[in-house]
C-alpha cells in the first residue's frame, strides 16, 4: 500500500478527532458540530460503504455528545443544533451513495483492466502461433527477401494469411502469398496444410505456377477440404546477364506490385482467375515478364489494400503510389513504412513478402 493510500485511510479518523479536539478547546460557547459532515465524506473517497456508514455514525454520536458540552440543548440553541445533526445524517447518506458509485466504478475498471490484459495476452499468443505456423522468414537464392505479418486488431485468433519462398530443384525460386478464408484455428490449420502441400507439389511436379495451382486445386477436391483460398504463385529464374524471368499465376488474389529500378511502378494485374476451393476444371494461366537488377516485387494479402469506407481500386492506387515513392528503399524499411501507413489498426490480417533482384544500385527519385 502506498503512502498516499495510507493517508487516505487514516484521514477521516484524524479529521474527526481534530474537530472534536478543536471544539473542546474553543470553549462551551463555540460549536463546531457542523464540521462533522467531513469525516463520512472523506471516508467515501477511500474506504468502503461499511466504513463510511461507521464514520457517519461516529460523527453523529460525537456531535450529540459535544452538543452537551457546548450547551446546545437549551431552548435557544436546540433548533440550530438539531439542524447541524441532521446535516451530519444527510452528509452520511450522500457519502454512502458516492461511496457506492465509486466502488462500482473501481470494480468495473478492474474488470476492464483484467479483460484488456487477457485480450492482449490472447493477441500476443495468436500472433506467436501464427508466426510459428508460418515458420522462419524464407530464404531464396540470389534474391533479397523480407516478410512481415500484422494481425487484425479486431480478432484475437489466428488466421489463414501466409507467405512462403523456397528454391526449386531446377534452380528457380518459388514465391507464394495466400489467404485462407476465416480468422480461426481451422483457417490456420488449413493454411499450414496448404503450405506443406504446395511445397511438395512444387518440388515433385517441376511445373509452372499455373500447373502448381491446378494440382493444388485438385488436391483440395480430393481431400474434401471445405475452404476457399486466394493464392499467387510465382517463380523467378536468374539469368547469366544479371536479369531474371518472373513467371506467375494468380488464383483470385490481389495482384503483386512491381517497382522497377528506373522508378516506374506497375500493378501486375491480369484477367482475374477463380480462387481455389470452388471446383476443378479451371484453366490456369502463366504470365511472364523480365526483371532487371534492382527491381522490387511486393506480394501481399488483401488486408493491406481493403478498406471498409473506400473502394478496392482506391487501395490499389494507394499502394502503387507508395511503391512509386518508396520502392527503392531497403526492403525492411519499405515494409515497415507500408504497415506504419495503416496506423497499426487493420480490419484484416496483413502478410507481406517483398523481394528484390540484387545487382545495380536502384535509383532514387
Amino acid at each position: 500500500m502506498t503512502m498516499s493510500r495510507r493517508l487516505q485511510r487514516v484521514m477521516p479518523a484524524a479529521v474527526l478527532a481534530g474537530i472534536i479536539l478543536v471544539d473542546l478547546l474553543s470553549g462551551r460557547d463555540q460549536s463546531l458540530v457542523g464540521l462533522l459532515v467531513m469525516p463520512p465524506l472523506l471516508a467515501a473517497t477511500a474506504l468502503g460503504r461499511r466504513a463510511t456508514v461507521g464514520y457517519g455514525m461516529l460523527a453523529l454520536v460525537a456531535g450529540a455528545l459535544v452538543g452537551i458540552y457546548d450547551r446546545q440543548y437549551t431552548d435557544a440553541a436546540l433548533l440550530a443544533h438539531s439542524i447541524r445533526l441532521c446535516g451530519v445524517i444527510l452528509a452520511t447518506v450522500l457519502a454512502v451513495g458516492a461511496c457506492t458509485l465509486r466502488v462500482h466504478r473501481e470494480g468495473r475498471l478492474a474488470q476492464l483492466r483484467t479483460q484488456a490484459a487477457a485480450n492482449q495476452a490472447a493477441l500476443q499468443m495468436a500472433e506467436a502461433l501464427q508466426l510459428s505456423l508460418l515458420g522462419p522468414p524464407p530464404r531464396v537464392d540470389g534474391l533479397e527477401a523480407t516478410v512481415r505479418y500484422l494481425p487484425a486488431s479486431r480478432h484475437a485468433q489466428v488466421g489463414g494469411d501466409w507467405y512462403d519462398g523456397f528454391s526449386l530443384l531446377c534452380g528457380a525460386s518459388m514465391l507464394v502469398i495466400g489467404d485462407v478464408a476465416g480468422h480461426d484455428a481451422p483457417a490456420a490449420a488449413t493454411m499450414a496444410q496448404l503450405r506443406g502441400m504446395l511445397r511438395a507439389i512444387a518440388q515433385s511436379t517441376a511445373g509452372s505456377p499455373a500447373t502448381v495451382l491446378g494440382t493444388l486445386d485438385q488436391v483440395l477436391v480430393d481431400l474434401e477440404l471445405p475452404t476457399l483460398v486466394t493464392l499467387t504463385v510465382a517463380t523467378i529464374t536468374l539469368r547469366a546477364d544479371g536479369t531474371a524471368t518472373l513467371c506467375w499465376s494468380n488464383a483470385g488474389h490481389p495482384p503483386p506490385v512491381l517497382a522497377r529500378a528506373d522508378g516506374s511502378t506497375e500493378l501486375l494485374e491480369r484477367t482475374p482467375e477463380r480462387l481455389l476451393g470452388v471446383g476443378t476444371g479451371v484453366d490456369r494461366t502463366d504470365h511472364e515478364l523480365r526483371l532487371c537488377p534492382g527491381d522490387t516485387l511486393l506480394f501481399y494479402t488483401d488486408g493491406l489494400v481493403e478498406r471498409r469506407t473506400a473502394p478496392l481500386d482506391d487501395g490499389f492506387d494507394w499502394l502503387v503510389g507508395e511503391l512509386q515513392a518508396r520502392g527503392r528503399e531497403p526492403l525492411d524499411q519499405l515494409c515497415d513504412e507500408l504497415l506504419a501507413e495503416l496506423g497499426g489498426r487493420v480490419d484484416d490480417d496483413v502478410a507481406l513478402l517483398a523481394v528484390r533482384l540484387p545487382g545495380a544500385q536502384p535509383a532514387r527519385r
